[in-house]
Parts: C-alpha cells; structure tokens; sequence
C-alpha cells in the first residue's frame, strides 16, 4: 500500500520538512522547490496535504504567502506553532576551534550571531538551511560549517558541533496545514480560529467599520495584515485571523456586518487552533 504525502517547500531536513514529521508522523514528507509546487502536488492528489509557514516570531511574515495562499485553491485545515533550533553542523571530524566559515539562510545566519561572532566564522549565504547542510556534506571540508536543523545533520551525515545556537528562546514559526478538501470542525468541538482575506470598499473609515463589527460583536481578532495586490498602491487586501466558529453567533453577525463594507471576502479556513497558543 503507497503511503499517503504531505508535501513542503524545502530540501529534506529543512524546519518544513521537521514541521510535516513530527505533526503527521504516518505521512511521508514530500520536498518540492517552491510553494506553488506544494500547492501543485496537493490540488492534483500527488498529496493529501502541504505543510506551509505562515509566519516567525522573529522574522515576521513568510514573504509572499498571502499573495499565495488566496490563489492556491486549497483550504486550512489546521496549525502548528515549530519550535524553531538552530544548530551549528560539520563533517564528521571538524571541531569548532577549526572553523573558518559557515554557510546557512540568510535568516538563519542573523538569527545565530551571537556563536557566529564568537567564532570568528565567515558567513556564507546559502538558499536554505538544509540546502547548507547538504552542500556542507558534500564539500566536505572541516573548516566549513553549516547551520541547520537537526533532522539535516541527521540526513546528510553532519556532527552538530554545537547544539541549540539561536539567538532568540522564543524563535517559532507557525505552519498551516493546507487541504484540498475544506473540512471544517463542528461547532463547541474545541476552540477554533477561522482564517480569512477581504478587501474593504473605497469609502472613508471602511476598515475601521469593518474592524468595529468584530469589536462590537465581542470577537478578538488575533492577527490582521494588509498587503498590495499586482503592484497597485491603491488595491489593498487583508488577512486576518479571529477566534471563533463561522456559525458562533457573534461570529456571523460580525460577518454579516463586515459585508457592508467589503467587496471582496473568502474563508480561507476553520480549524482547530494549536494549544501552543494557550502559552502565548
């Protein structure tokens, strides 16, 4: 019997890649290059879900995924908030005292300054963390060091010379997990958030009608964040993020309400919400 996919964006040991293992560990983690190929692979069956990130506590918003997400014809079924460790990898044989340089994500790299700095390493940009790990193993040199997960000092054969190096405790990425399916929970099942795009009307203090029928209705919005589409500066759409099931009555009256306002609204999703946000 094939095993069902789950499909991410990355090499394999990339944090994605952790991400899909450790949430489905009955699935078989599929890498595929780009995001628009995860989607891909999900909309045409190659994969029962994609695991997609969303969004880092320390660098912001993953960079072009709302654009995305809208135009992937899939749904959010579910979240993961990652843990995000950083550790610092070599050839079999290196020690830290014999590094010159490491090779990781640009992001990555500022996210480890501190070991970087304390080493005296040169940084070396690299497309991906597990992209470096792998192109550390192969170069083979113990002077080189990659900074990556765990997962791909496992997978491409590396010693983790030293172990959890970022910067920042707090470093976690949330993930949504996209379905081409849309299942939505049953209502009182369990706290719920519901993930949704709009764009508001071209007439004075829009956005802020819309946000007064959520505050008036008592619905906590946990995230809203505007980006541009196709390049205009006048063409705006939102993202945003509520606690609550869409049948919850103060949810649909805050709905309704948003309605009047806007001229262009789709629910990306319902699902259950992570219990990591419990600890937030």
């Amino acid at each position: 019997m094939t095993k069902k996919k789950i499909a991410f964006q990355g090499e394999p040991g990339a944090n994605s890649h952790m991400a899909a293992r450790e949430h489905f560990p009955e699935l078989e983690a599929m890498p595929c290059y780009a995001f628009e190929d995860a989607f891909a692979a999900v909309r045409e069956g190659t994969a029962e879900l994609a695991m997609i990130p969303i969004e880092n506590s320390v660098a912001g918003r993953v960079a072009d995924i709302h654009h995305l997400l809208p135009e992937s014809g899939l749904f959010i079924i579910g979240e993961r908030f990652q843990r995000v460790h950083h550790q610092l990898m070599a050839p079999k044989g290196a020690a830290l005292k014999g590094l010159a340089a490491v090779r990781s994500h640009v992001m990555a790299l500022g996210q480890c300054r501190s070991v970087i700095q304390e080493l005296g390493l040169k940084r070396e940009i690299a497309a991906d963390t597990a992209g470096a790990a792998r192109e550390v193993a192969e170069l083979g040199d113990p002077k080189v060091a990659a900074i990556a997960s765990s997962l791909a000092a496992e997978i491409y054969g590396l010693d983790i010379l030293k172990a959890d190096v970022e910067d920042a405790a707090h470093n976690t990425t949330r993930f949504v997990i996209m379905s081409r399916d849309h299942i939505i929970p049953g209502q009182g099942k369990g706290k719920v958030i519901t993930s949704f795009v709009f764009r508001v009307r071209n007439v004075p203090a829009a956005l802020y009608k819309v946000m007064g029928g959520f505050a008036t209705n008592g619905v906590n919005m946990t995230k809203l964040e505007s980006y541009q589409l196709e390049g205009s500066f006048n063409a705006t759409q939102f993202y945003a993020d509520i606690e609550g099931h869409p049948q919850d009555r103060m949810v649909k009256l805050a709905m309704e309400e948003m309605q009047f306002f806007s001229t262009h609204l789709q629910i990306m999703g319902t699902y259950p919400a992570d219990p990591f946000r419990e600890g937030v």
